[in-house]
């Protein structure tokens, strides 16, 4: 039992950060049917930015509370990865949207493969060392354990989630963003600007990768420049698992996904008599899509409807 709530609570942290990459693809998705590949790479960007921000506090300030030095490397990681998303949406995204479909996918593909390789070149291929700069005493739980990392991420993920809900949901930029989704030539004439809302899709998804960025290298203790491939990928997946598109479904799909591959890692060994082990865990992630693909493809949570016009 005491593994099983351990695996439980791993799966909730790890869905949590799932579910902010989730978001950023499920919000560019909606708006202009785009599957942006290079969004894992956005929240490699926010974490190394984080890492040398970081670095740069504690030798300048080296009494400084860990807390507020991660704070403000957080901030600044949003806004550098802010930059980069609206950059990236302009050059590469912006003239190609009414291009046949797979023109951006291609871009996408192709922008995730150069970011990672000026991230490589910037920061070097080696694995950087994440500074622990909250308390190390973990928490007990009926047995099992959290830690104040954990603590912290699951914490940043349900202010942020609660933010995006109450920015959609009850402003005026969510309600162009929603009219935007809904029909953009509609939306044109009615007065929105679909380059501005488009604009700040990326920006608003950029946000949360950073924030998913840094939360993934503080939790692992780790940040290099291929280390948003995986998880961009499996957060591609949630989406997808959830209903792409779908901001609610993007969520469910991401937590969902986090405690399959976590109580799955906890018990593969188990179930294989010992042929697999704990780092076979990733192949979860790619039989839940198979099998959604395959039953459901609409995902969870999503409808099934007609492309737009």
């Amino acid at each position: 039992m005491d593994i099983l709530l351990q695996q439980v609570i791993n799966g909730l942290v790890l869905g949590s950060m799932y579910a902010l990459i989730a978001l950023g693809y499920t919000m560019v998705y909606g708006i202009i049917n785009l599957i942006n590949f290079a969004h894992g790479e956005v929240m490699m960007v926010g974490a190394l930015t984080s890492w040398t921000i970081i670095g740069m506090m504690q030798e300048a300030m080296p009494g400084a509370p860990g807390f507020i030095i991660l704070l403000i490397a957080l901030v600044i990681a949003c806004v550098v990865a802010a930059a980069l998303n609206f950059t990236i949406e302009k050059v590469a995204y912006r003239p190609l949207r009414n291009s046949p479909k797979l023109a951006p996918l291609i871009t996408a593909i192709g922008m995730s493969m150069l970011l990672q390789t000026l991230a490589m070149i910037i920061w070097k291929p080696n694995y950087k060392s994440y500074p622990t700069l909250l308390p190390n005493t973990p928490i007990d739980i009926a047995g099992a354990v959290i830690t104040p990392t954990q603590v912290m991420i699951l914490g940043f993920t349900a202010l942020s989630l609660a933010v995006l809900m109450w920015l959609v949901n009850f402003t005026k930029l969510g309600r162009a963003m929603r009219a935007t989704a809904e029909n953009p030539r509609v939306a044109a004439l009615m007065g929105v600007k679909p380059d501005v809302v488009i604009s700040a899709t990326f920006v608003i998804g950029a946000v949360l990768a950073a924030i998913a960025g840094v939360m993934y290298a503080s939790n692992y203790g780790t940040a290099q420049h291929a280390m948003g491939f995986l998880p961009g990928l499996k957060a591609f997946t949630a989406a997808v698992f959830g209903g792409i598109g779908n901001l609610g479904g993007a969520v469910v799909g991401a937590i969902l996904l986090g405690l399959i591959e976590s109580i799955g890692a906890g018990y593969i060994g188990a179930l294989t008599g010992g042929v697999l082990g704990s780092h076979y865990s990733d192949i979860f992630a790619f039989i839940v899509l198979i099998i959604v693909l395959t039953l459901r493809p609409s995902g969870l949570l999503g409808e099934r409807v007609a492309d737009r016009a």
